[in-house]
């Protein structure tokens, strides 16, 4: 029966999909895999022949093999490599290349024979990059074949770096990357123009030859594109789509990577559900939008026929459900994000109480506060809460080179406007020039450029907040140590950053607490920080009395919105408030435009912003509620 159920239940999957709660837990299991196969092999007295794959992707699995190595002993000595891609061209010593990677991550600290290992040559010219392709296919062919090919996913749903288009009998071969594969590998090389146009990679047909396939996806920026290559039609729009096709291959996922698949996204469809309050929320949104029907005009005959007739039975009749939903839709919706003084705060998602609120808004970088919540910022200021702001890191990474030489142009002629001598900054300037005219992609900035970038940010960060209405004394800049590697790979935190941030809370002693809960920023500096004030509550709260009554709201903005199912309070804006959010955003100069580290979306910043607030309120209006200009979404987050 269990065997049964479960088959239901992945009915929508078109291959095995195995799925752990978290990467680490995921990481461990595909390093045993590995390990097995390989003692294996050594009691065999024959080669264990691999796939590797690079990127974030496998590093928690490479991590986990040197573990087994240096801790119990496990050997490389019988063990052969091949890789599955290289940039093209690329030297095997830049910090870009996949031959650094894999030494960095794992061959330099395991016993596997230099001889075994072998990546695509980025070095090659021209002319003898075909018969290298064939020559690589003609090694592993002489190993006996790939015994065990580990893969990532592309968000294009490219394996390897076989990008749409591919065919499913190719080869190793010569390719061009897709603009979303460079754009998503910008970070690595200071910006998209660094990134290379090409590379060499194994085909999906070199691929299939393996007699294992194991394609691994973590967190939910990889959700979309999995949900296409497991339960959609074979394509070669998503080249993922043709190990469907293969005969032993697994997916291994993470929850949230996950969490788009059918039988975790909408489990009515496929199984009888326990139907908590969350789960009945998010399937009577589901079904109004599936039918473009305002909640309240949704009948029996809609969840009959739509997977929910088992709601509708046990917490029926259907209308009943419809109003319960559309209550708690409506309490969601505030204009008074720190409570209502003299109101009665039952069914309102903030407390009355203390009527005036001491918050402290956390911004990661120092435009996340107006980008995400500018509008409920202003609206706090507004209303007459002791509001705060605290700039968690400097930011210096995301200043155009450019911006550093305007500036101190601009301090060269104001000190001569004053008359005094400015030789000393024209000899920094003139360094900083010489030093960014030969700046290799993703270099590290000289101290004196990291600063000025710092002050930029900072300068724009101040004027942004001085716009909300904010005192200087309530702007904080924290310039956690963590950020400054001066790099887009941080330092690890330390109890330095939690410090400082534990002093800060410690001060203000907030009763609200404004944190991005936006894990989706490309940079990753979104998911440190908000780990880094968790932590600094978990530890205050042992000591503290004052935690006890300090709310923590999650908001995003910047790169994703919450889901209407989510969103705990809806902050509507009036235009008025939506052109005083723009302007805040305007304070940040550097920002404008094209940043520096735009991720997948080439809109500005503000508008951005301003397209997903309007799209927020469009769903709630599109459920039949209210019609506003547009609002901020925000999540409790308990801790």
């Amino acid at each position: 029966m269990a065997r049964l159920n479960l088959l239901e239940e992945t009915r929508f999957e078109k291959l095995p999909v195995t799925v752990y709660p978290d990467k680490q837990t995921a990481s461990v299991k595909v390093a045993e895999r590995i390990a097995r196969l390989i003692q294996r092999k050594q009691e065999a007295g024959e080669q264990a022949v691999l796939g590797l794959a690079t990127g974030a992707t496998p590093v928690g699995v490479y991590e986990e093999l040197v573990r087994l190595h240096q801790e119990e002993g496990l050997s490389f000595q019988n063990v052969v490599t091949f890789n599955l891609d290289e940039y093209y061209p690329m030297l095997p010593d830049a910090p870009q290349s996949y031959v650094t990677f894999m030494n960095e991550n794992l061959f330099d600290h395991i016993d596997i024979k230099r001889e075994n290992i072998h990546i695509p040559d980025g070095t090659l010219a021209p002319e003898e990059v075909a018969a290298f392709c064939l020559n690589y296919e003609r090694q592993i062919e002489e190993v006996g074949g790939l015994d065990l090919q580990i893969l990532g996913i592309g968000r294009t749903g490219h394996v390897g770096f076989n990008e749409p288009g591919s065919a499913p009998n190719s080869g190793t071969r010569l390719v061009t990357l897709d603009d979303l594969t460079r754009r998503d590998a910008s970070r690595d090389f200071g910006g998209k123009e660094n990134v290379p146009t090409k590379a060499i990679t194994m085909g999906i047909g070199t691929i299939f030859k393996a007699r294992e396939i194991v394609l691994m996806a973590w967190s939910g920026k990889k959700a979309p594109i999995i949900k296409k290559a497991v339960e959609g039609e074979v394509s070669g729009e998503v080249p993922a789509t043709y190990l469907q096709l293969a005969d032993n291959v697994e997916f291994v996922l993470d929850a949230d990577a996950a969490s788009e698949l059918t039988r975790f996204d909408t489990p009515w469809l496929v199984k009888d559900c326990v139907w908590d309050e969350m789960l009945i929320k998010k399937a009577v949104i589901w079904l109004s939008n599936t039918l473009c029907k305002p909640i309240l005009k949704l009948t029996e005959e809609d969840y009959n026929n739509n997977g929910m007739a088992q709601l509708a039975t046990e917490r029926g009749p259907a209308y009943n459900i419809n109003i319960q939903i559309f209550n708690k839709l409506q309490h969601t919706i505030t204009g008074w994000p720190g409570g209502k003084p003299g109101a009665d705060d039952s069914q309102r998602p903030e407390r009355a109480l203390p009527a005036k609120k001491r918050v402290i808004v956390f911004s990661p970088h120092p435009d996340d506060d107006v980008i995400s919540m500018g509008g409920t910022f202003i609206r706090l200021i507004d209303q007459g809460h002791d509001v705060h702001v605290a700039y968690q890191t400097s930011g210096n990474t995301a200043v155009w080179d450019d911006d550093v030489l305007r500036y101190m142009e601009f301090a060269i002629d104001l000190e001569n406007s004053l008359g005094r001598d400015s030789s000393e900054l024209q000899t920094v300037y003139d360094n900083m020039r010489e030093f960014i005219e030969q700046k290799q992609p993703n270099q590290v900035d000289t101290q004196e450029i990291r600063n000025v970038k710092s002050y930029i940010r900072k300068s724009e960060a101040i004027a942004g907040a001085r716009y909300a209405g904010l005192p200087d004394s309530h702007i904080h800049f924290q310039a956690l140590p963590f950020y400054e590697s001066g790099k887009t790979s941080k330092y690890p935190v330390t109890d330095a950053d939690i410090e400082l941030t534990m002093e800060l809370l410690q001060e203000v002693k907030p009763q609200q607490v404004f944190v991005a809960g936006d894990f989706a920023d490309p940079n990753g500096t979104h998911i440190v920080c908000f780990n880094i004030i968790a932590e600094s509550l978990r530890r205050l709260k042992q000591t503290e009395e004052w935690v006890k009554d300090c709310w923590v709201w999650m908001y995003r903005g910047a790169w994703h919105e919450f889901k209407p199912y989510e969103i705990e309070m809806a902050v509507p804006l009036s235009p008025l408030e939506v052109i005083r959010k723009r302007n805040a955003i305007f304070k940040h100069q550097s920002q404008k435009d094209t940043p520096v580290f735009p991720g997948d979306d080439s809109r500005e910043f503000w508008v951005r912003a301003e397209q997903r607030n309007r799209e927020t309120a469009l769903q709630y209006d599109n459920l039949g509620l209210a019609d506003y200009e547009a609002m901020e979404a925000f999540v409790r987050w308990h801790f």
